[in-house]
């Protein structure tokens, strides 16, 4: 699963009212003018090098600028990854057991970035349009430095409505496929939305960054 992540982080670009004739990045940049937050369900499938089926999950994604997330499993098994900002956490419930690390190590091969701020997808990725296919409007991505990287390349489907679907590939030819429904952009979050405190008695693996502190300027 912490392999899926690192995938899927990137994910997740919204493009309400969007033209259908337009490109894929055309698409892209109108969606990501004026972006603060972003809410979906999603369904996960992977499969394996011959094609065959892996594993399957759903559940539901929040993103909110500029580097908070909070990616929830509930099918088949719950799984809870929050990134506050400084650090990523990753509850396994069913382990009884929170791995917890920097934040900004995680992100540095993440496609994630784009959602936000979309500078980063040319400092990323080399972008290109995928052409047309199965009704969608493709982006291909692959990172520019492929030895720091979760994927080989990655394929953004875009319809109407938005982002539609997501294809990663690795470098042992498993292919991770993403489809994204009910988007919301610019969610009223709940407050704790993008926090995490471990749960009473369960074990904690990895120290999480302080966030820094702020001296006040004396007048």
């Amino acid at each position: 699963m912490k392999t899926a992540f690192r995938l899927i982080t990137g994910l997740c670009l919204l493009g309400l009212s969007l033209a259908a004739h337009a490109g894929a990045r055309e698409q892209l940049d109108s969606f990501s003018r004026g972006i603060e937050g972003l809410s979906a369900d999603f369904a996960q499938r992977v499969f394996g090098p011959n094609g065959e089926p892996k594993d399957e999950s759903s559940g539901r994604v929040q993103l909110k600028a500029p580097r908070q997330f909070r990616w929830e499993v509930v099918k088949p098994y719950p799984q809870l990854i929050v990134a506050d900002g400084d650090n990523l956490w990753i509850y396994d419930p069913d382990l009884e057991q929170v791995s917890v690390r920097n934040q900004s190590a995680e992100e540095n091969s993440s496609p994630l970035a784009v959602l936000i701020d979309p500078t980063e997808l040319e400092r990323q990725f080399n972008v290109s349009e995928g052409g047309s296919g199965q009704g969608l409007e493709w982006l291909e991505l692959k990172p520019k430095k492929p030895e720091e990287a979760p994927f080989e390349h990655a394929r953004l489907g875009f319809g109407p409505a938005g982002l539609v679907r997501m294809e990663l590939f690795d470098g042992l030819g498993q292919r991770t496929v993403l489809g994204f429904s009910a988007w919301k952009r610019n969610p009223a979050f709940a407050a704790d939305t993008f926090a995490f405190v471990p749960p009473e008695g369960v074990d904690v693996v990895g120290e999480p960054v302080a966030r820094a502190e702020v001296t006040p300027i004396a007048d």
